[in-house]
């Protein structure tokens, strides 16, 4: 898995209140058993209640998940996310400074059957496949719910209901309804992408699968939180990438789940096995030279046992794998749309790099403007070529560059 994340204060708030969390498998048994799991938490509360309830979701959440061995990975989720839930509703009643504190949550996990998620809140999971956004996740909002009546209203929900009314979070009240969402199946290039609703809130989900497409993730994320504090940052914004380059992960050549296959793999022996064994030898060795031939034999019998006992567990019967037993959850996904870069996409782009290239000239900023045009010059050929991939990658690279470039500039007034 390539992957990146990236959380920013936005441009309007004092405090971050969103977290996140990343946790790859160590190893292959690791990955087959538990898989890598992302995790974003957006928390709502006064003062640093949601900053908390956030911190204690990507604390808990994994931490319970990897404990649970148990339990397939569907109900081991499930039960982190109730834990989750538990101890920040716990923790908000024990002091009136963070009563009713809440967080959203979303988790993604990528395992041998497929991508498997598990969401509360409005905080949103994507895949990009080719040039197709699908959002894997319902918005537990307000506006969402009402949509999905089916009843119809002469204008759009969202021109009369704040579109942040969200109608589930972890935290608030002792009980939460969690929803799965999964497997879906991965594909060699698939790009997954978690985010709070202060980058979903201001970029187009198209706009979103058309940087996944031209950038990988560490340079998509930090273009993606530059589009939404270019358009006000009025929220915190945090975005977790992560896209699939194993093989193995999107689809196995022998057409079977990895998972299926765990009894192949050879388990590890505790190294007090080994340790064993070789003091058992030696000590046989050295009896056997002084005489001591009954002291002897039983040394070399224990040595036989440690061995036997670690080819039995190298060898013979590997772990039980929890599997799905078939199961999927969820209708998802509930929004999809192209998201290949067009020309459309490219004069949003170039406006934004207008306005840009704009305030920096009639603020005086000190920019490095060879590097800045370098870029436009490329985005500008590839334009002409009706390379939009490439065009907008430049422009892309063009606006992350001012951004950084803007934030080294001194107030005005500062010598």
């Amino acid at each position: 898995m390539e992957n990146a994340a990236l959380s920013d204060l936005g441009l309007r708030r004092a405090n971050n209140q969103d977290s996140f969390t990343v946790f790859l498998a160590g190893n292959q048994q690791d990955f087959l058993r538990r898989g890598h799991l992302f995790m974003v938490a957006d928390g709502m509360g006064a003062h640093a209640a949601g900053e908390l309830a956030s911190k204690i979701a990507t604390d808990i959440v994994p931490m319970t998940y990897q404990k649970l061995r148990d339990k397939s990975p569907p109900d081991a989720i499930l039960a982190a996310l109730l834990d989750a839930n538990n101890q920040i509703y716990t923790r908000g009643q024990a002091s009136p400074e963070f009563k009713g504190m809440g967080t959203t949550a979303t988790v993604l996990v990528i395992l041998p059957q497929g991508a498997l998620l598990a969401h509360v809140g409005d905080s949103r999971a994507y895949r990009v496949r080719g040039q197709k956004i699908d959002q894997l996740t319902f918005d537990h909002s307000l506006v969402w719910e009402l949509q999905a009546t089916g009843q119809k209203y002469e204008e759009p929900i969202s021109n009369f209901i704040g579109k942040n009314i969200i109608t589930r979070s972890l935290g608030p009240n002792p009980k939460v309804q969690v929803d799965l969402e999964g497997p879906h199946p991965c594909q060699f290039g698939d790009t997954f992408l978690l985010c709070s609703d202060g980058l979903s809130g201001q970029v187009e989900d198209a706009e979103i699968g058309a940087v996944l497409v031209c950038l990988p993730p560490a340079e998509a994320v930090k273009a993606l939180v530059d589009l939404a504090n270019l358009r006000g940052g009025p929220d915190n914004i945090t975005v977790v990438c992560a896209r699939v380059l194993d093989r193995q992960i999107a689809q196995d050549p022998g057409g079977q789940s990895a998972s299926t296959a765990g009894n192949h793999n050879l388990r590890p022996v505790h190294p007090l096995v080994w340790t064993i064994l070789g003091m058992a030898s030696l000590a046989a060795l050295g009896l056997w030279a002084m005489g001591q031939w009954v002291a002897a034999l039983v040394s070399l019998l224990a040595a036989v046992l440690s061995g036997i006992t670690a080819l039995v567990r190298h060898y013979g019967g590997a772990d039980e794998l929890p599997s799905f037993d078939g199961r999927h959850f969820g209708r998802g996904p509930y929004v999809s749309c192209d998201c290949g870069p067009d020309e459309k996409f490219i004069v949003k782009l170039n406006e934004i790099i207008n306005q840009l290239r704009d305030a920096a000239v009639g603020e005086n900023w000190k920019i490095d403007w060879n590097r800045f045009n370098q870029f436009l010059t490329s985005a500008n050929e590839a334009r002409n070529s009706a390379d939009y991939v490439a065009s907008a990658r430049e422009y892309l690279h063009a606006i992350s560059f001012m951004m950084a470039e803007l934030k080294h500039q001194r107030p005005h007034g500062d010598s």
